[in-house]
């Protein structure tokens, strides 16, 4: 065979090798490419509120996996959230060493929490994205500012966006389930006056309206702190991605207050999300909260107030996700709270202090001057009577689910 038709021969053979492995390599990333929407499907469907499966969804879920096992292992969680070792040995296949390798990996980024039971079994839960996990678990570490971490950022604020426009799109239909959720958090209220005066309790003398069998929870700071032994703290997660997002606090709130307790401390622990401490600095770092004029949100178990707290954030009105997702109209606010302020009139100056410090806006100046507070959307946190430097505002007792529903802020979607 002549030179020339050899070389033509081998160009052809090299081509069509080179096809072949090009074809081989898209099929390679197709089928991998359906494992990471296969697994962003099971994780999007944890938690409260599901999220669509969108590509920004599959964008955070490979930021953080990063090999096939462990995709295989969230889809595991495709019929129960919980598992314990042997149930995942039967879903997902693998052995127990596996399932320690994996589920260890997983947990340190934030997609899982592997704790025992009180009876020592070993328990893996897959997370959601938001709403106790991936994003908080992300976003409450000490931060270096990298591209990395504001990438994330942006990942997040998008996902969050996508699902605002998609409950303004079916805002109808979505009203009744968000009217039946449950709260998503409790208001611990603050004690004291900003001079160390003990905030005036309003006793109720009558039986109050509250859910059979209902036990009422602690009302303070000091008695939830003394339930525990283990205490962590960690970052605040919504100030520090706004930071990232390069929408600093306005308040310039301290970061270093989001609390968990008992079993979830423990895990905040292991993984390097929080730091062990005493009773003591607990109290310290609460009491900063409250001068900084933070509000304390409880947070159990399946939003359970018969449990112990699982953890406690403290909150500003600037930078706390769950007030700026009920103020652009994404989710309701849904609050438990035992406390209601109340406001003398004889007494207010009108200085507008409490509608400063107010966090869901619900105190407004009157045209007499006076400040006024709307009782469906005051959460009983005494942020406001904390900072009344008239002392005119008391907090009066009573159980109270505080639901005030996401602002519908695009009629064209009813069209």
């Amino acid at each position: 065979m002549p030179p020339d038709s050899i070389s033509i021969m081998q160009a052809k053979i090299e081509k069509t090798i080179n096809k072949a492995n090009e074809d081989n390599k898209m099929t390679t990333r197709h089928a991998l490419n359906e494992k990471y929407r296969k697994a962003t499907k099971v994780v999007c469907r944890q938690g409260m509120f599901p999220f669509q499966v969108s590509d920004t969804a599959i964008n955070i879920i490979k930021r953080v996996v990063k090999s096939e096992q462990e995709l295989d292992f969230i889809c595991a969680f495709s019929k129960a959230s919980s598992q314990t070792r042997d149930q995942l040995m039967a879903s997902s296949g693998f052995n127990e060493q596996e399932i320690e390798i994996l589920g260890s990996g997983l947990a340190k980024e934030g997609l899982i929490f592997n704790q025992p039971n009180t009876k020592g079994i070993m328990i893996y839960r897959l997370l959601p994205l938001v709403m106790i996990g991936l994003m908080e678990y992300k976003f409450m570490t000490p931060l270096s500012g990298s591209d990395e971490e504001r990438e994330l950022a942006g990942l997040f604020e998008t996902l969050l966006e996508e699902l605002r426009v998609s409950v303004q799109k079916n805002y109808k239909e979505l009203s009744p389930l968000f009217a039946a959720a449950p709260a998503l958090d409790r208001t611990v209220p603050a004690q004291s006056t900003e001079d160390g005066s003990k905030i005036t309790i309003i006793k109720v003398n009558k039986t109050l309206d509250t859910p059979e069998n209902w036990v009422l929870p602690s009302q303070t700071i000091e008695d939830i702190i003394n339930k525990f032994d283990d205490i962590a703290v960690g970052y605040c997660f919504c100030r520090q991605r706004r930071n990232l997002l390069g929408d600093a606090c306005a308040t310039k709130a301290p970061t270093l207050n989001c609390f968990t307790f008992g079993k979830s401390a423990r895990h905040t622990i292991a993984q390097g999300f929080a730091k062990q401490i005493s009773r003591q600095k607990a109290l310290e770092i609460m009491k900063d909260a409250e001068d900084a004029g933070l509000i304390h949100k409880a947070f159990h178990p399946g939003s359970r107030e018969s449990s112990f707290e699982t953890s406690i954030c403290n909150c500003c009105k600037d930078c706390c996700d769950t007030f700026n997702l009920w103020r652009n109209g994404t989710l309701p606010m849904i609050n438990s709270t035992f406390h209601l302020s109340v406001i003398d009139k004889e007494t207010c100056t009108g200085c507008g202090i409490c509608i400063d410090f107010c966090p869901t806006d619900a105190i407004t100046l009157e045209s007499d001057g006076y400040a006024v507070r709307q009782e469906n959307s005051c959460i009983g946190c005494g942020v406001c009577a904390r900072f009344c430097p008239e002392k005119a505002i008391s907090l009066q007792e009573g159980f109270r689910r505080v639901f005030v529903p996401p602002p519908q802020h695009n009629r064209l979607f009813d069209k």
